[in-house]
Parts: C-alpha cells; sequence; structure tokens
C-alpha cells in the first residue's frame, strides 16, 4: 500500500553528446584476375557499419539477449545511459471492479502492459535489479513489474495445472506472446497464504510453476504487519517466518523483500538483515511504496535498503504527478533521463559527463563515451 513518507527529489541526468557513428570505407586493391562484380562486393563488404564484438549466445529458455561487447562507438549509437532512471512498477488487486484507489482492471493491467512493451520496455525481476544483474537489449529499458501481498488475482493454476488467463501472470504471458520482445518476469512479494492458497500441496505447484518460469517469488512478510509499529524483535520475527515458509514451499531464500505500507522498521537495516531463532535472512534489496522511479543500481545514490517504486494509476488525485502514467509519460519527454540497456551486462555505459555518478567499485566496469 502507499507509504505516507515524503517524496524524494528525482536526480537529474543530463546528456548533452548524442552522435551518429558511420564506418569508413577502405579502398581495396584488386587482385590479379579480380572482376569487377569481385571488387563491388569487396567495396560493401568493407563499407558495412561496424557492430560489437559477441559474446557467446547464452543458453536457450535464458530469455537473455544475444551476448555482446559494449564499445563505446557502439554505446554511442544505441544512446546508452545505465546510469538512468528505472521505473519499478507496484501493483496490488487486479480486479474487474476496482474497491479500492490501487486496484487496477485487467483490461487497465493490459494496457500498461501493451504500452511498455510498445515503448521498448523489458522487464527484469527486483533481484535482477538490485544486483545490477540487468541482461536487457542493447537500446532498450528495464522494467520491474512488482507485486504485493500474493493475492489471488496475481496468479492461480486451473485443473490443468496451466496459468489462470484472467490472472496478471496470465496477462503477463499474453501480452509477451503478442510482443515477443516483452521478456515474461515479474516479482512476486508474498504472505503466508501465497495467491489465497492454504493448501501447502498447492502453495508449492503455484510456487514450483512460478520459479520454473523465470517469475521471483519472495518476502512482504508473514502478516503484513506494519514494520514501523512493531518491535525489532518482532520485525524479524515477521520477516524469518515467511522466509521458513518460502524455503519449504521451494522459492527460498529470498533475495528481495517489500515492506508492508512501504513503512520501514524503527531500526532500518533490520529490514535488509537480520535473523530469529536460528534462521537468519540477508536481502540483496528492500523496497518502499512509491513514488517515483529508482536510481540506477549502479549509482552512488542507489540504496539497496530503500528502492523507490511506483504506484500503478491514472492521473487522478494524487496520482496527478506520482503513479505510473504521469512517471511514463514523464519519462518519454525526457529520454536522457531514462537507463538504456548497453545490452552488454559485464560493462556500464554512460556518457562521458555522467561516469562520476557510477559507484566507485564498479568503476573498472565504466564504458564511457
Amino acid at each position: 500500500m502507499r507509504s505516507a513518507a515524503s517524496l524524494t527529489t528525482i536526480i537529474g541526468i543530463a546528456n548533452a553528446v548524442v552522435l551518429a557513428v558511420a564506418a569508413v570505407g577502405l579502398m581495396v586493391v584488386p587482385s590479379a584476375g579480380e572482376t569487377p562484380a569481385k571488387r563491388a562486393g569487396a567495396a560493401a563488404k568493407q563499407q558495412t557499419p561496424q557492430r560489437p564484438e559477441s559474446r557467446p549466445s547464452p543458453s536457450p529458455g535464458t530469455g537473455e539477449p544475444p551476448g555482446v561487447v559494449a564499445t563505446p562507438e557502439f554505446a554511442r549509437q544505441v544512446k546508452a545511459n545505465e546510469a538512468g532512471l528505472v521505473p519499478v512498477l507496484m501493483y496490488h488487486r487486479i480486479v474487474t471492479r476496482r474497491h479500492a484507489a490501487i486496484d487496477r482492471t485487467p483490461k487497465q493491467f493490459r494496457q500498461e502492459l501493451e504500452r511498455l512493451a510498445r515503448q521498448g520496455y523489458v522487464p527484469i525481476t527486483a533481484t535482477e535489479f538490485a544486483t545490477g544483474d540487468i541482461r536487457v537489449p542493447a537500446g532498450k529499458f528495464p522494467v520491474v513489474l512488482t507485486f504485493d501481498d500474493g493475492h489471488p488475482t496475481h496468479f492461480g493454476l486451473d485443473a490443468a495445472g496451466r496459468p489462470r488467463p484472467d490472472t496478471a501472470v496470465g496477462i503477463i504471458l499474453d501480452v509477451a506472446r503478442k510482443y515477443p520482445s516483452f521478456r515474461p518476469v515479474a516479482t512476486l512479494w508474498v504472505n503466508r497464504e501465497p495467491f489465497g492458497l492454504r493448501d501447502q500441496a498447492q502453495q508449492e505447484a503455484a510456487v514450483r510453476w512460478l520459479t520454473g518460469h523465470g517469475f521471483e517469488v519472495a518476502n512482504h512478510t508473514w502478516g503484513h504487519a506494519n514494520l514501523r509499529a512493531v518491535p525489532t524483535s518482532q520485525v524479524r520475527r515477521q520477516i524469518v517466518r515467511l522466509e521458513r515458509l518460502l524455503a519449504k514451499l521451494g522459492a527460498g531464500p529470498s533475495r528481495t523483500m517489500a515492506l508492508p505500507y512501504g513503512n520501514l522498521p524503527r531500526v532500518k537495516k533490520a529490514a535488509r538483515s537480520g535473523g530469529w531463532e536460528g534462521t537468519r535472512y540477508d536481502f540483496a534489496g528492500v523496497f518502499l511504496a512509491g513514488a517515483e522511479p529508482s536510481v540506477s543500481p549502479y549509482a552512488k545514490k542507489f540504496d539497496r535498503g530503500a528502492i523507490q517504486r511506483i504506484q500503478s494509476n491514472g492521473k487522478k488525485g494524487e496520482c496527478r504527478k506520482w503513479c505510473s502514467q504521469y512517471w511514463l509519460e514523464w519519462l518519454d519527454r525526457h529520454p536522457r533521463e531514462r537507463f538504456v540497456s548497453d545490452g552488454d551486462p559485464e560493462r556500464i555505459s554512460v556518457p562521458e559527463r555522467l561516469r562520476g555518478n557510477i559507484e566507485a567499485r564498479r568503476g573498472a566496469q565504466v564504458n564511457a563515451y
């Protein structure tokens, strides 16, 4: 649910240089007996624009783009900016009739996904984002789809063991079939009854299907507790009890967690790491409940213990400025502020003037142009 915490100021990112790169054709000295047709073919081959060096392609079915090694020239061509902003979208119930402001209808949800797909966004999981493992094709933009509370409208299996088409996961899969570049993954943060299921065998089947198809199932506390309002010992207990359930279901240990109500505990670090009765947890990322795009996970100002999200909604009331329709339109109007992938997960490509925005420990990965 939405946090009442104050909204932070977006890091402005300037990118003043966009240059086109053309390959210079080389003169070819004809060899003895070479025909005019051969000379023309050789010249055409020499004039082919430079392409990035290739890495070995990933295994089929991994969802990763073909491997490339991004050079500064290639990064400039695709306008890469891996110091840019990333939308981490927050969803709750997907219902035909909305009962709360944070609800979305299946039609609204589908329309938002199709808009993302048409505009070049590629989904990644919360763990992939928090750890900086961003494997998105060159020139495309990462987006993180997140779902709180493990509601029955998020996921369910039919009698044949297939995802129900009317759920959030079913709609994601359908949009991915229509737009093959739209990777069908998301992060689902659950409580003690994942997807409304009470039977452990059904819970296991749901978690097994999701994790087996690239989705992330992770921690949203045992009882959706307001962590700000309980002692630190209870914060740890709430997190560990859910971790134990996820381990039993085959999804643990979690690498990320979403804060109920977006509220950090009074001892902030207790949300990210700790233990209770012999069970420990250590999250790569802890996610808030709003209300702006996140800074890049490579940026100096990235806080893994308080990662921003955007509530999915239109532009009404407070959402006139702080929800998904507003922010997606804003990023469209300010493309130089947005995270643009270089297609190379081993390098961090940025315009030269943004080199200083990247955290020092990643300095060897920086590919500035």
